[in-house]
């Protein structure tokens, strides 16, 4: 590293300069320099996959000899194939997911926030049980209870359709039973809430219906938002559960419509299947630009003491 220069006044002299050693080249590169070799090395890894999908949603032929990383062609056919193909419905696809994502996240945060309000701010017997029952059900995933989940909606169908297989309710229900998935998060968000204000809302004859919706959600917004963000992404891409409980074309999610695209011809039918991909992350990019204020607020309430 190169030498930086200062000047030093002593009284009844001429100021001097004085010279000032950095760091040397040798002990940088050992202790800062490798540093940002890896974190380089990390956005090139996390750049090039995006850059290939985007390329190949642009790339008129599709294929997957003619795509590279670089964009060589400019086209919007892919794209105007999602919508004009009516064997692969995209839009009944897009809307089926986002309905899929709107009501499973809504129900997802309100039950944690229920559940992690209750386990903040009350106690009762077994509330240490139930959190730790809560997070060892976690670490089981949903997907090895398929069988029997796939069996009972299949009985449940016969009486009732409307919650069967094959249908967006039933599909919903599947998915609403990891309901309280976001309670330790939350939890630990409202531990941070004084108590006070609780406190005082009881002496001006508030309960707890009170203070939940009208005090402790209004300051929860930042961990709210992060929970739902998390919520969404995880229902938008989910695949397994979706694969066998919607077999149909019409209620198919978008997980399951794109597959069956690259499914049937894996080097063809690439550009149409990427230009799908981007259409897929269109809505979570615009949901994380939408919630950005409330995450960024979330990460810097606290920072300053008064």
């Amino acid at each position: 590293m190169t030498s930086q220069l200062r000047t030093t006044a002593v009284p009844g002299t001429r100021p001097r300069p004085a010279r000032t050693r950095t760091m040397p080249r040798a002990r940088w590169w050992r202790e800062v320099g490798w540093r940002h070799l890896v974190g380089i090395a990390a956005v090139i890894f996390a750049v090039v996959p995006v850059a290939y999908v985007v390329s190949a949603a642009f790339n008129p032929l599709g294929t997957v000899a003619s795509t590279g990383v670089i964009p060589r062609h400019f086209s919007l056919v892919n794209f105007r194939a999602l919508f004009d193909d009516p064997a692969r419905p995209f839009a009944r696809w897009l809307l089926n997911t986002l309905i899929v994502c709107g009501v499973v996240t809504g129900v997802q945060v309100f039950c944690s926030a229920l559940a992690a309000y209750a386990f903040s701010r009350l106690r009762f017997r077994g509330r240490r049980g139930g959190l730790l029952s809560l997070l060892l059900i976690q670490m089981f995933p949903q997907f090895l209870a398929v069988i029997a989940l796939f069996t009972m909606f299949t009985e449940i169908g016969e009486v009732v359709p409307a919650l069967g297989l094959n249908t967006l309710l039933g599909y919903c229900l599947v998915l609403m039973g990891g309901s309280l998935g976001q309670v330790w998060l939350i939890k630990g968000f409202f531990d941070t809430i004084p108590r006070q204000l609780d406190e005082a809302a009881r002496m001006d004859g508030a309960g707890h219906a009170t203070i939940f919706f009208r005090i402790i959600l209004p300051l929860a917004r930042p961990v709210l938002a992060v929970t739902g963000l998390l919520a969404f992404v995880s229902v938008i891409g989910e695949f397994l559960m979706a694969s066998i409980f919607l077999t149909d074309t019409q209620v198919k999610t978008l997980a399951v419509g794109l597959y069956g695209i690259i499914e049937s011809d894996r080097s063809n039918n690439l550009g149409v299947f990427a230009a799908g991909a981007l259409m897929t992350a269109l809505p979570v990019v615009l949901l994380f630009q939408y919630l950005q204020r409330y995450i960024v607020g979330g990460l810097t309430a606290g920072s300053v003491k008064d």
